[in-house]
């Protein structure tokens, strides 16, 4: 994360952030630990309560693990909402930030990153029983956040989108006077431009990437409700253009798609990795037709990695890209998403141009932003015993 400066003097104090999973490769649980990173480094002392912890060893905070299942989620999501709510009786300190329906405590801060009232249910495999499974899952997250949203009588509701503060105050009114945006943090400096090229040329061999053709990134996992199809059917009709995925789901079916569609090589599988940003840095251009968001971070680091955007506009999206200025808002139709990739073949300065200031777009959401702005938040609520007012932004 990069360095802070700008914030001014700390007044140190006790944070307690209360999570499933802090660290690894998933967006939510790198911005825990952005988060958790840079609250250190303003002084605050950290108490992590949470099912499993990846930061470094060295960081001086206290964590208390959850000793609950990470899976079948009909099992560990209710489990984890008991013995974290114990958890937090016997170990909270100072403001107590829970991240989404995890806790039947009383809180400070209630994070949230996805309002499952509103968001759809997107099955990762097609059989019938994982369907079933999914759909009961997401009446379970709604019911959760019925109960939760209630019992924590949240003096802050922190949404990482103005989208998500959108649903959240239209689903519960009786929080809307506390919902704040706090957009999610993105490294600029990982994701930018040039970094590690001797890394994205060893990427480019290894997946036998064309020399002299252009590359179009496709990164996240729940591939039917970010649009894979759309982007390989693209592709598909724009032949100048090879399609990078990296993330993780059914590809045999995906395979057979672009097979069909006579792609031949033109479809390369990254895999999950918690180096994307070589994805970004072997890529021209990147594309994600997806018909819902909530932040969309690999948005934010393809733009940040100063790549021409192609995104349908949902949250997030909405508040970085301007159609024509540092990427292109697209729709789900296939034929719309290559004549944009062809747009881009045919002109290099253009997309150097859409490039340039999707970069300059995304410095404004850097990672140091986003710690200021919860320290800022800290601060006034240790201030006051009662709910404050937040003005929205």
């Amino acid at each position: 994360m990069q360095g802070d400066s700008g914030i001014g003097p700390p007044a140190p104090s006790d944070i307690t952030i209360v999570a499933n999973d802090i660290g690894g490769v998933g967006g939510m649980e790198r911005q825990l630990t952005d988060l958790i990173v840079g609250l250190r480094g303003l002084g605050h002392d950290v108490t992590v309560i949470a099912r499993t912890c990846e930061l470094p060893a060295n960081l001086g905070l206290t964590f208390h693990r959850v000793r609950a299942p990470g899976r079948p989620f009909l099992i560990a999501y209710p489990w984890f909402i008991l013995a974290g709510s114990l958890a937090v009786r016997r170990w909270r300190r100072g403001v107590v930030q829970a991240t989404g329906a995890i806790v039947l405590n009383r809180i400070d801060v209630l994070a949230v990153h996805y309002c499952h009232q509103v968001g759809p249910v997107n099955p990762s495999r097609s059989t019938r029983l994982f369907r079933a499974q999914v759909t009961m899952a997401g009446l379970l997250k709604r019911l959760g956040e019925r109960i939760c949203f209630h019992t924590s009588r949240a003096r802050a509701v922190v949404c990482v989108s103005d989208g998500v503060a959108a649903e959240v105050r239209e689903h519960f009114p009786a929080l809307a006077d506390r919902v704040v945006t706090i957009h999610n943090g993105v490294d600029t400096d990982t994701f930018a431009p040039g970094v590690r090229p001797d890394d994205a040329r060893a990427l480019r061999d290894s997946l036998d990437l064309p020399p002299d053709g252009l590359v179009v990134a496709f990164v996240g996992s729940e591939w039917e409700r970010k649009g894979l199809e759309s982007a390989i059917r693209a592709v598909a009709q724009s032949p100048q253009w090879t399609l990078l995925v990296a993330g993780g789901g059914e590809q045999a079916r995906y395979d057979a798609l672009a097979t069909q569609l006579g792609m031949g090589q033109r479809l390369r599988w990254r895999g999950v990795t918690s180096d994307v940003q070589l994805v970004y840095r072997v890529a021209d251009a990147f594309v994600l037709p997806s018909s819902y968001e909530t932040f969309s971070l690999v948005t934010f680091e393809a733009a940040a990695s100063g790549l021409p955007v192609l995104a349908t506009p949902v949250s997030g999206v909405r508040e970085l890209i301007e159609d024509g200025h540092n990427g292109f808002l697209i729709d789900r139709d296939p034929q719309l998403i290559a004549a944009r990739l062809d747009e881009l073949a045919a002109d290099p300065q253009l997309r150097d141009r859409l490039g340039r200031a999707a970069r300059e777009s995304a410095l404004r959401y850097s990672g140091q932003r986003m710690v200021r702005e919860h320290h800022e938040l800290y601060q006034r609520l240790a201030g006051h015993g009662q709910t404050v007012q937040l003005a929205s932004r």
